[in-house]
């Protein structure tokens, strides 16, 4: 008899305007690499988004921050070559056939409560990119990172009139917080 088990997703918050430490957040991705990531597997960091909808360049811009930071993690997705709704699937299967055994870290925008504009999430579960706008692209990442850039709605503007100054906070603290994970995994477990 086959068991299917299903993976308990795990969620923090970091709110950035209050001080949470991007120390804190990279101590949190590297915990549920930890737990989750096998010997031998290819790191991708995987910045979903585009530079066309100012609240949706929060991936690409964080692509931009770590493109040339290290040789171990991969990085794709950035304000040069974007990873969005029109390319993903095509990228997820250029990671599966390129990397052996990857493990990827999705990064995204999303959207979510007015008190929770601002924040940033990690979960040991995938992304599901264009959910807040109703689309339906495949699930990625064995570790997710958002950064909530406006609050979820009905309109479809949301993310063409959020604040530059929101999305470049939020990409800054999260490529903080992955070069500091990235500095720490090269010392304590060399690929």
């Amino acid at each position: 008899m086959n068991k299917i088990f299903e993976k308990k997703c795990e969620t923090e918050y970091f709110d950035v305007a209050n001080g949470d430490s991007c120390t804190k957040l990279g101590e949190n991705i590297l915990k549920y690499m930890d737990k989750t990531m096998p010997e031998n597997a290819t790191p991708v960091i995987l910045c979903i988004g585009t530079d066309r909808a100012t609240g949706d360049c929060l991936g690409p811009l964080v692509g931009d921050k770590l493109m040339d930071y290290s040789s171990n993690f991969k990085v794709l997705g950035c304000l040069s070559s974007p990873v969005h709704a029109l390319n993903l699937r095509q990228v997820i299967q250029s990671i599966y056939d390129n990397y052996s055994n990857p493990f990827i870290i999705a990064v995204d925008a999303s959207l979510g409560d007015h008190s929770m504009v601002g924040a940033v999430t990690v979960s040991n579960c995938p992304i599901y990119p264009g959910k807040g706008v109703n689309k339906k692209l495949p699930a990625i990442g064995d570790v997710s990172i958002t950064g909530i850039v406006n609050i979820s709605g009905q309109s479809s503007h949301l993310l063409q009139s959020t604040r530059l100054h929101i999305v470049m906070q939020l990409a800054d603290y999260i490529a903080q917080a992955l070069k500091y994970t990235i500095d720490y995994f090269e010392d304590f477990c060399p690929l």
